[in-house]
């Protein structure tokens, strides 16, 4: 349960890693401030910890460990590397925060079925950052599904078409290891993966084919997957960080008996078809979601704290908690099983 402590003043928030898409986090933050209160930042890298907190007027630690032993902190958003964010999710929830997780929560079930358990155990709620859910595009679909507009789904296909060149990779050592990071399903398109199953339900089984064509890592650049779902929808995942000069796109299409939708634009922003066998007052709506974004992580992170905050209130539930978050690693799971193995995987994974 929520304290009333909590309800009455600002949310103490701490975030726990500078990198590239920590700025989301504390522009987000930022706009909050009514509500969220930033009383700490911190990065192994003392230049990157110094640069935010002076940007943001607040302590900087470069020890996770002490920046914990503040007793201030309610919520610890954790914008590290992917294969550090349960233990560093499992800290902070030992210390009696909150944890937002960055996508993925994990690269194993594992590491995330214990950070979900712990969190569990000390009673404070785990939040995964899939903040593509949000964007007025992806909302107005999820509308169109959930009323039934499509009648019955016959596909849904998504593209990741992306170019991340060798320097991006060089920047970070742990980018596209398996260790801390897992390649393009695991990082880049984990929010596409994420997209097909809140929109079409789970998983039956997926085949899949992943190379690493052109970038010196360890994990793949390129891949495809076919999805079964439960429900008989056949699903496609396409990815690739190897689109030449630059970022193509971040596509969905669905096709159904009764309507046929695709959203593209580099990071699905804006509608390129959208038609139904019947009128609904969502149509008039259409191009008031379109949007240009700013980069490929669209405009959700400020939402998406949104409903953080009403959520520690006691106003909603959570839009993706730990179990919800663990889906999509799980299919990206079952889709490198299925690469190293030849064969056809079943979902859940035993």
């Amino acid at each position: 349960m929520v304290s009333n402590t909590i309800k009455e003043r600002p949310i103490n928030i701490a975030l726990l890693g500078c990198g590239r898409i920590s700025s989301k986090h504390l522009e987000a933050i930022e706009k909050h401030k009514d509500d969220l209160n930033l009383v700490a930042v911190c990065d192994i890298k003392k230049d990157r910890a110094k640069e935010k907190a002076e940007q943001y007027d607040v302590p900087f630690y470069t020890s996770y460990e002490k920046m914990l032993e503040r007793g201030d902190i309610d919520v610890v958003s954790i914008c590290t590397p992917s294969g550090l964010h349960p233990q560093h999710g499992i800290m902070a929830a030992k210390a009696g925060c909150h944890v937002i997780s960055e996508k993925p929560m994990g690269i194993t079930l594992e590491s995330v079925d214990e950070l979900i358990h712990v969190t569990d155990e000390m009673g404070v709620q785990l939040y995964v950052v899939k903040q593509n859910r949000l964007n007025p595009t992806m909302q107005l679909l999820k509308k169109a599904v959930d009323k039934g507009r499509f009648g019955k789904i016959y596909m849904i296909h998504t593209n990741v078409f992306w170019q991340r060149p060798q320097e991006y990779y060089d920047q970070a050592k742990w980018r596209g290891t398996w260790e801390f990071d897992g390649g393009a399903f695991m990082n880049q398109a984990s929010h596409y993966v994420d997209a097909v199953i809140w929109l079409i339900g789970s998983v039956d089984h997926v085949l899949a084919e992943t190379a690493t064509m052109a970038r010196k890592i360890e994990t793949e650049d390129t891949g495809s997957a076919i999805v079964r779902f439960r429900n008989g929808v056949i699903g496609t995942i396409n990815v690739t960080m190897l689109t030449y000069p630059k970022n193509l796109e971040g596509s969905i299409t669905i096709i159904g008996e009764k309507g046929t939708v695709r959203i593209g634009g580099v990071a699905i922003n804006k509608f390129e078809k959208w038609e139904f066998d019947s009128y609904d007052d969502d149509d008039e709506i259409l191009e008031k979601s379109n949007y240009e974004p700013p980069n490929i992580y669209g405009l959700g992170h400020l939402p998406y704290y949104k409903n953080v905050i009403d959520s520690l209130r006691g106003k909603t539930e959570p839009y993706t908690d730990g179990r919800s978050g663990r889906k999509s690693l799980e299919l990206i799971l079952a889709i490198y099983e299925s690469m190293k193995t030849g064969k056809r995987i079943s979902l859940p994974l035993s």
